[in-house]
């Protein structure tokens, strides 16, 4: 065990980062100064941070400064290596002027030494998410059974399930019916962090989006352990069906709720894997619901972690489209109010009070919204990462910049991940109480994501051409007799 003291961020704050030696532990004010985050986000950072060095009593050095080089310059330490590269650059800097370890990193199910072997072993193949998820099943053994000959198949025939997880949201009700999400009890240490930001924001030191608390997410090794237990025994088994379904009065569903704690570090990946791996073997839970979920972590959350690095600093600044407008308001100030389309307006209420909103509501819904009206990529990434407790820099690129406004031009994704307003009447019930008709393109209730869907397509037909993955919604353009009243109309559309 190194004789250094180990350097905790804020997204290192569970065991697995900690080998038992002292610790420092910086809370810096720059980034809240720097950017505008969810209040919610801010407090849940802050409160995670001062809740660890509780826990750590004497073994930690808690230090509060303006930024990282003035709590870290001319400090000793080992550090498991950051998940960012400002952080990674911090690091080598406060390395030239004191003695600094730098460890693997941790809080992935896979090493960047097994994606860089798995590369190699793709030539010059397009590197594809589901092959990636499918040689860490094979190299983990995880839902992988060897049979008489000693080839390794996948448990239930397939290594995906999704035909059996992309159902409708139940039809004359309003929620799934589940068991509740696990919620904390806000403590000392959460009114103490809610007066220090209700202190900065009064004097003008920052400046916030979104409502504040009460937190809903865990700020401990604790909480985040009974979050994962409830998520498991409770709704686990009714995960998989619903999982790509919205619904107006179930904002939670049966998500498990756990990227804000998996990226404070306070759970491990594997450990949240396993956990569900042994309801799966303990009955109760059937595969579609159990793949689909170990298929979010191992598969696409280390992916987009993977991908952050692989793809370079450039990969951010990528606009395939060269798409600029700002923005939108609604947006910027999370404000619900400045839109009719109940889809959209429902999920930035969503975020407003909560900063958080499931991924196909922040894919079909914001993002596709976005596509649609050209907003600048580069904006809405740094919107995502400020306004959703889970949002980091390394997650949002691959999942903004690549699967969501297909801005990289098909590097992370096939196809433009877009839809009319007919996707979000099959997969939401939020149609029904709109303004607007999902079925209708052209006057006062003409639908701006049906209208929005065939005018981005006419915009970028010959971009996409080439895609033969667009090769039908390509034809459906060209049989659209109201082709000419839509452009016309989205060219001059101001509510929506």
């Amino acid at each position: 065990m190194t004789s250094l003291p180990r350097l905790l961020f804020a997204d290192q704050l569970g065991p697995h980062f900690d080998d038992g030696g002292p610790i420092i532990i910086p809370e810096v004010l720059s980034p809240l100064k720097r950017r505008r985050y969810h209040r919610q986000k801010a407090h849940l950072i802050v409160s995670a941070l001062r809740h660890r060095v509780a826990e750590l009593g004497d073994r930690v050095s808690a230090i509060s400064a303006s930024s990282y080089h003035d709590a870290l310059q001319g400090r000793d330490f080992s550090a498991v290596n950051p998940t960012s590269r400002g952080l990674r650059n911090l690091v080598q800097d406060l390395s030239l002027s004191a003695t600094v370890e730098v460890l693997p990193s941790r809080g992935f199910v896979s090493s960047e030494e097994d994606f860089a072997h798995w590369v190699e072993t793709q030539g010059a193949k397009r590197l594809v998410m589901e092959n990636f998820y499918q040689d860490r099943r094979r190299a983990t053994g995880i839902l992988m059974n060897v049979g008489p000959s000693g080839v390794s198949n996948p448990e239930g025939g397939s290594y995906n399930f999704d035909k059996d997880n992309r159902q409708p949201p139940p039809k004359g009700v309003d929620t799934l019916g589940v068991p509740s999400a696990w919620y904390p009890k806000e403590n000392a240490i959460d009114q103490e962090v809610r007066a220090y930001l209700d202190d900065l924001e009064a004097r003008g030191e920052v400046s916030f989006i979104g409502e504040d608390g009460p937190r809903l997410f865990p700020a401990t090794r604790a909480e985040a352990l009974e979050a994962l237990e409830v998520f498991i025994t409770d709704r686990l088994a009714t995960f998989g069906p619903s999982e790509d379904a919205a619904m107006v009065g179930d904002w939670a569903m049966s998500h498990s709720l756990l990227s804000p704690a998996m990226n404070l570090g306070l759970l491990d990946p594997r450990e949240v894997i396993d956990r569900a791996l042994a309801a799966y073997d303990e009955g109760g839970v059937d595969i579609a619901s159990v793949e689909g979920f170990i298929r979010q972590i191992m598969g696409w959350r280390d992916w987009v972690w993977h991908l952050y690095w692989h793809l370079g600093e450039d990969f951010v600044e990528k606009n395939h489209f060269n798409h600029q407008a700002p923005l939108p308001d609604a947006f910027s100030e999370l404000d619900p109010a400045l839109v009719q389309s109940r889809c959209l307006s429902h999920v930035l209420e969503e975020v407003q009070i909560r900063g958080w909103t499931h991924h196909i509501n922040r894919l079909m819904v914001l993002g596709s919204w976005a596509l649609q009206r050209k907003v600048n990529p580069q904006a809405l990434n740094e919107w995502f990462i400020d306004a959703f407790v889970d949002g980091t820099p390394w997650v949002m690129p691959a999942n903004v910049i690549g699967m969501s406004q297909y801005a990289d031009g098909g590097i992370v994704a096939t196809k433009p991940y877009t839809s009319g307003g007919a996707y979000i009447n099959t997969m939401t019930n939020y149609c029904k109480s709109c303004v607007f008709s999902p079925s209708v393109r052209v006057g006062d209730k003409g639908c701006p994501l049906s209208a929005g869907y065939w005018n981005f397509l006419n915009d970028n037909q010959e971009q996409l051409r080439k895609n033969h993955r667009m090769f039908k919604p390509l034809a459906g353009l060209g049989r659209l007799a109201d082709l000419e009243d839509v452009i016309e109309q989205e060219k001059h559309r101001t509510h929506y």
